[in-house]
């Protein structure tokens, strides 16, 4: 299956903008083909706003966020990967969704029970 991450940024970013409120997002500023600006890069994070007010042809896309905007009066294109996007929120009252690093959708292994406990099987009984 592929990632929810991205549908999961969608979904929020919708939720936030249909109650009226300014979509931000956090970014792990160290991540591989991230093309923000590095002048507003805080800690090895930027805070991204995605209002539609703010950005031009916004896309949230399964692998990457890109969007048009300005930065001190100049054009960017920003290109962010999806799998950076630490936390989306609403500036007004920080509402939204926290993030786990890494693949969120990786499922812990089901071969291998927990120590001490015994991992069940069936058995036909006629």
């Amino acid at each position: 299956m592929t990632s929810s991450r991205p549908y999961l940024i969608r979904a929020i970013h919708e939720w936030i903008t249909d109650n009226g409120l300014t979509p931000y997002i956090l970014v792990d500023a160290s991540a591989p083909g991230l093309k923000a600006p590095e002048k507003y890069i805080e800690n090895g994070k930027i805070i991204l706003n995605l209002s539609h007010s703010a950005v031009h042809g916004l896309q949230i896309e399964n692998d990457w966020i890109m969007f048009g905007a300005r930065f001190d009066g100049q054009k960017m294109e920003v290109h962010v990967p999806t799998n950076a996007v630490l936390a989306i929120y609403a500036r007004e009252n920080g509402r939204g969704m926290v993030l786990e690093n890494g693949d969120t959708d990786t499922p812990p292994p089901t071969d291998t029970p927990p120590k001490g406990v015994k991992k069940p099987h069936l058995q036909v009984v006629k």
